[in-house]
């Protein structure tokens, strides 16, 4: 009788779509793994304090980490599409739990290079990219708002990870505060990682909860293979666009709180600003991508490029700590927006066959903007002990990007797949 009831199309219709648990993993994956990365800023000074080292070079753990938890995806996406989500995204997971428990261990700022820097870097490196492909496959229809929804778990981690680390600081120490988050990742991350699924087909369903579409050209599964994505006008404009964009849409992770404290704003008030991102882009991230399937995903993506560069150039000139959060805000709205939407507009563009090998491609250009960005803007301040020039740098970056999306949209040839 199970079986009976289990093949019969009408229950399974009345069932909840799988495809919405895993939105629901991707999202407790970013919310725990990005949001204990993004907790870096609450660390700066005690590791300044603790190794006697300068701004840029504790700065670089954290562009160390983000150069490699973007640019892994180069092989972790390739591995997904051929040995599935789930299996990466746990490894993943466990190597980032590894990674804080080991930082709170380091003795060096060395240790704390090889801890934090290839444990959450390779930890998240493998989890991201295939979660993120896994999404794809489960939609078309409402591809940009799931993708939004996903994602929007960073969003989340950015508002509560950095002041509870903040707090554990505070109470225990910097050391102790790092082991906590690494069993949290372990426990919650892993936990979530195992409720990938990869493709629609393995649970008998199409995409978006349709009927299952038996043809090998069904539009869940067709497009172009990495080569052959990575030879199109598309694949250059947004190659180069995330490359200029994210050389300043990190920075505000890694040098907001120190030029919060900077302009004598209390360590416990700063870190609020990081929670301010973290709500702007939950926002964003929530109630942007589904926006952005009606308005069109590519104007859509030129937009918060635009919208991150007006933001930046708010902070530049900022003195108040009122003035600081209007910018985490606004900031946060835009950069989630723009984080939901390029996964979708990747599997417009380029299919959803081999979308998690596409993506890791992609995201080697955020992966040497992340890498260039904070490290850069934290050297520039020990040259000069101001941000202004770094932040404006910052702000025209994204400006040059939401210009280049725009010019690749109005030359390249439209070779959208996948797209109702």
């Amino acid at each position: 009788m199970a079986n009976v009831a289990s093949s019969d199309p009408t229950v399974r219709r009345a069932r909840i779509f799988y495809g919405w648990f895993v939105v629901a993993a991707a999202f407790a994956v970013t919310l725990v793994g990005f949001g204990s990365a993004y907790t870096f800023s609450s660390f700066v000074a005690s590791l300044e304090k603790d190794f006697g080292a300068s701004r840029g070079s504790v700065s670089l753990v954290f562009s160390l980490a983000g150069f490699l938890y973007f640019g892994v995806g180069v092989i972790s996406g390739p591995l997904a599409d051929r040995w599935g989500a789930r299996r990466i995204a746990i490894a993943g997971m466990l190597l980032a739990a590894l990674g804080l428990i080991l930082a709170g261990r380091a003795r060096t700022l060395m240790e704390v290079y090889a801890a934090y820097g290839l444990g959450i870097g390779l930890g998240l490196g493998c989890a991201f990219v295939p979660i993120l492909g896994a999404v794809q496959r489960w939609f078309v229809k409402r591809r940009g708002f799931a993708s939004g929804l996903a994602v929007s778990g960073i969003g989340v981690g950015t508002l509560v990870m950095p002041p509870l680390a903040t707090t554990l600081i505070a109470g225990f120490g910097w050391r102790e505060a790092y082991l906590v988050l690494g069993v949290l990742v372990a426990i919650v991350g892993v936990g979530a990682a195992a409720l990938i699924d990869d493709d629609p087909r393995h649970r008998g369903l199409g995409p978006d909860g349709s009927a299952p579409e038996t043809a090998p050209s069904s539009r869940s599964v067709e497009g172009l293979s990495v080569k052959e994505a990575a030879r199109t006008t598309w694949f250059v404009g947004l190659y180069a666009a995330c490359l200029a964009g994210s050389l300043g849409a990190f920075v505000p992770f890694v040098h907001l709180v120190p030029y919060a404290v900077d302009h004598k704003i209390e360590p416990t008030m700063a870190v609020l600003l990081l929670g301010a991102i973290g709500v702007g882009s939950t926002i964003g991230r929530f109630f942007l991508g589904g926006i952005a399937d009606r308005m069109g995903r590519d104007v859509f993506l030129a937009a918060m490029y635009f919208g991150m560069a007006g933001s930046l150039a708010i902070w530049a000139v900022a003195g108040s700590f009122l003035v600081l959060i209007v910018f985490a805000l606004a900031f946060g709205l835009f950069y989630g927006g723009w984080v939901a939407i390029l996964p979708a507009v990747v599997a417009d563009h380029f299919g959803a066959r081999r979308v998690s090998g596409i993506i890791g491609v992609l995201y080697t250009s955020v992966a040497i903007g992340t890498l260039v960005g904070p490290s850069a803007a934290g050297f520039m301040f020990d040259a000069s002990h101001n941000y202004f020039v770094p932040i404006a740098a910052s702000a025209i970056a994204n400006a040059v990007a939401a210009a280049l999306i725009v010019m690749t949209a109005r030359s390249a040839s439209p070779i959208r797949v996948g797209v109702p």
